[in-house]
Protein backbone atom coordinates (compact mmCIF):
# COMPACT_ATOMS: atom_id res chain seq x y z
CA UNK A 1 0.00 0.00 0.00
CA UNK A 2 3.02 2.61 0.59
CA UNK A 3 4.32 2.00 -2.72
CA UNK A 4 0.97 3.21 -4.62
CA UNK A 5 0.46 5.61 -2.30
CA UNK A 6 3.67 7.32 -2.95
CA UNK A 7 3.32 6.53 -6.53
CA UNK A 8 0.24 8.63 -6.66
CA UNK A 9 1.33 11.38 -4.52
CA UNK A 10 4.33 11.97 -7.39
CA UNK A 11 1.83 11.60 -10.20
CA UNK A 12 -0.35 14.46 -8.88
CA UNK A 13 2.54 16.21 -7.67
CA UNK A 14 4.02 15.94 -11.59
CA UNK A 15 0.37 16.87 -12.61
CA UNK A 16 0.39 19.78 -10.95
CA UNK A 17 4.09 21.03 -11.92
CA UNK A 18 2.74 20.46 -15.33
CA UNK A 19 -0.10 22.44 -15.15
CA UNK A 20 1.52 24.92 -13.29
CA UNK A 21 4.25 25.17 -16.21
CA UNK A 22 1.68 25.78 -18.73
CA UNK A 23 -0.19 28.22 -16.49
CA UNK A 24 2.77 30.16 -16.56
CA UNK A 25 3.73 29.78 -20.27
CA UNK A 26 0.89 31.33 -20.93
CA UNK A 27 1.08 34.13 -18.67
CA UNK A 28 4.20 35.54 -19.78
CA UNK A 29 3.57 34.92 -23.63
CA UNK A 30 0.64 36.82 -22.98
CA UNK A 31 1.50 40.63 -24.29
CA UNK A 32 -0.29 43.26 -22.09
CA UNK A 33 -1.86 46.40 -23.29
CA UNK A 34 0.60 48.24 -21.65
CA UNK A 35 3.39 46.40 -23.58
CA UNK A 36 1.57 47.02 -26.97
CA UNK A 37 0.79 50.85 -26.28
CA UNK A 38 4.50 50.94 -25.35
CA UNK A 39 6.79 48.49 -27.81
CA UNK A 40 9.72 50.82 -27.09
CA UNK A 41 9.72 51.10 -23.66
CA UNK A 42 8.69 47.44 -23.57
CA UNK A 43 11.93 46.49 -25.60
CA UNK A 44 14.11 48.87 -23.49
CA UNK A 45 12.79 47.69 -20.09
CA UNK A 46 12.60 43.77 -21.07
CA UNK A 47 16.74 45.10 -22.27
CA UNK A 48 17.04 46.06 -18.85
CA UNK A 49 15.42 42.87 -17.08
CA UNK A 50 17.53 40.89 -18.96
CA UNK A 51 20.61 42.61 -17.99
CA UNK A 52 19.54 42.40 -14.37
CA UNK A 53 19.34 38.89 -14.54
CA UNK A 54 22.84 38.45 -15.72
CA UNK A 55 24.69 40.61 -13.31
CA UNK A 56 22.64 38.40 -10.56
CA UNK A 57 24.07 35.11 -12.54
CA UNK A 58 27.24 36.57 -12.28
CA UNK A 59 27.85 37.43 -8.97
CA UNK A 60 26.10 34.59 -7.84
CA UNK A 61 28.76 32.29 -9.65
CA UNK A 62 31.52 34.30 -8.59
CA UNK A 63 32.17 35.81 -11.94
CA UNK A 64 31.85 39.80 -11.00
CA UNK A 65 32.58 40.65 -7.31
CA UNK A 66 29.61 42.19 -5.08
CA UNK A 67 31.23 45.84 -6.36
CA UNK A 68 31.13 45.21 -9.68
CA UNK A 69 27.21 43.95 -9.76
CA UNK A 70 26.70 46.90 -7.28
CA UNK A 71 28.56 49.41 -9.55
CA UNK A 72 26.21 47.63 -12.82
CA UNK A 73 23.17 47.49 -10.97
CA UNK A 74 23.42 51.19 -10.36
CA UNK A 75 24.22 51.96 -14.11
CA UNK A 76 21.22 50.33 -15.37
CA UNK A 77 18.62 52.33 -12.42
CA UNK A 78 20.38 55.46 -13.87
CA UNK A 79 19.39 54.09 -17.62
CA UNK A 80 15.82 53.10 -15.99
CA UNK A 81 15.10 56.40 -14.18
CA UNK A 82 16.59 58.35 -17.79
CA UNK A 83 13.84 55.78 -19.91
CA UNK A 84 11.17 57.07 -17.41
CA UNK A 85 11.88 60.51 -17.52
CA UNK A 86 11.93 60.53 -21.30
CA UNK A 87 8.61 58.94 -21.26
CA UNK A 88 7.10 61.12 -19.16
CA UNK A 89 8.12 64.24 -21.29
CA UNK A 90 6.00 62.79 -24.20
CA UNK A 91 2.82 61.33 -22.93
CA UNK A 92 4.26 58.07 -21.29
CA UNK A 93 5.88 57.41 -24.95
CA UNK A 94 9.96 57.20 -26.02
CA UNK A 95 10.89 58.64 -29.37
CA UNK A 96 12.83 56.04 -31.94
CA UNK A 97 15.91 58.08 -31.25
CA UNK A 98 15.39 57.45 -27.47
CA UNK A 99 14.95 54.06 -27.73
CA UNK A 100 18.23 54.16 -29.65
CA UNK A 101 19.89 56.17 -26.61
CA UNK A 102 18.81 53.75 -24.07
CA UNK A 103 19.78 50.65 -26.20
CA UNK A 104 23.16 52.37 -26.77
CA UNK A 105 23.71 53.19 -23.00
CA UNK A 106 22.46 49.64 -22.58
CA UNK A 107 24.77 48.51 -24.70
CA UNK A 108 27.91 49.85 -23.09
CA UNK A 109 26.65 48.10 -19.65
CA UNK A 110 26.31 44.64 -21.33
CA UNK A 111 29.83 44.96 -22.72
CA UNK A 112 30.93 45.29 -18.61
CA UNK A 113 28.95 41.88 -17.69
CA UNK A 114 31.29 38.87 -18.23
CA UNK A 115 34.45 40.88 -17.96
Amino acid sequence: MGTISTISKMAVAAGLVTLMAGTAGVALSAETQWQKDHPRRTEVNGRLNNQNQRIKAEEKSGQISKGQAAKLHKEDHQIRKEERSMASQNGGHITKQEQRTLNQQENAVSKQIGK
